[in-house]
């Protein structure tokens, strides 16, 4: 069975309104293609006791476990030291990384505030970030990444070769245009039925007022019976008096 990985978001600026998250889509495809699918996603705030809980639970359901955010120089970066405190080991300077920094920033300039980035969990190991200095770090089967989407790009394919690899994830997706799901819902049932090991996915769209449809979706690990429930679902639109588009609509 291919590794389950989950997703911690951390950040009250998420759950405000004032910052829309970038970084779950992007996990979401890269994960599913090393064959470690995303299973969940939570969306907590910056408070020590949510973040402790959250990630005692996660690492213990998932075997792979990602955050993003609370990973800066300001007071309310917390993550470092929660995850810490969920492995039970001390918040300490990481002397390799705090070297790295001090050269990229120069003495005068590394300030207590840019030491904070280098403090990581006792036992964590940094990980590489080319787009700025400051590293994530992965500790147990917890990574822990940046919040700022580009960073968090970088880390992310730093440490994607250690990961826990299977069977990419693939899917097959057909549109049809003037199709609603309650003419499908039926056959669609009995397609996910047959492929229990598949997702079976039914998606409306709306290009405009005149072109609206449905777009219908097999994903899953094994390819070959994505692409047996592929051309059962391309049957089942045009048994229902469709016309079947492959791929997904044009919005």
């Amino acid at each position: 069975m291919n590794p389950t990985s989950a997703l911690v978001v951390i950040g009250n600026e998420i759950l405000s309104g004032r910052t829309q998250d970038a970084n779950i889509r992007f996990l979401a495809q890269e994960l599913g293609q090393i064959g470690a699918p995303l299973r969940e996603v939570r969306i907590i705030p910056d408070v020590r006791e949510t973040i402790v809980a959250t990630l005692t639970e996660m690492k213990a359901r998932y075997e792979q476990v990602f955050t993003t955010g609370g990973i800066g120089p300001t007071h309310d970066d917390i993550t470092a030291a929660c995850v810490a405190e969920t492995f039970g080991v001390p918040l300490e300077l990481h002397a390799e990384s705090a070297a790295r920094l001090k050269a990229h920033y120069g003495t005068d300039r590394f300030t207590d505030a840019r030491q904070r980035m280098a403090m990581l969990p006792r036992g964590a190991t940094p990980i590489e970030n080319t787009a700025s200095i400051a590293p994530g770090f992965s500790i147990g089967n917890v990574h822990v990444l940046a919040g700022v989407p580009t960073i968090m790009q970088a880390m992310f394919k730093a440490v994607a070769p250690k990961l826990k690899h299977g069977a990419p994830i693939t899917s097959r997706t057909w549109h049809a245009l003037g199709l609603y799901e309650s003419a499908i819902a039926t056959p669609l049932e009995a397609v996910q039925t047959r492929f229990p090991g598949l997702d079976i996915g039914s998606y409306p769209f709306k290009e405009s007022e005149e072109r609206r449809g449905v777009a219908l979706v097999a994903k899953g690990a094994d390819e070959n019976e994505v692409k047996q429930a592929a051309e059962q679902i391309r049957a089942l639109i045009e048994a229902a008096g469709a016309t079947p588009l492959e791929g997904e609509p044009a919005n």
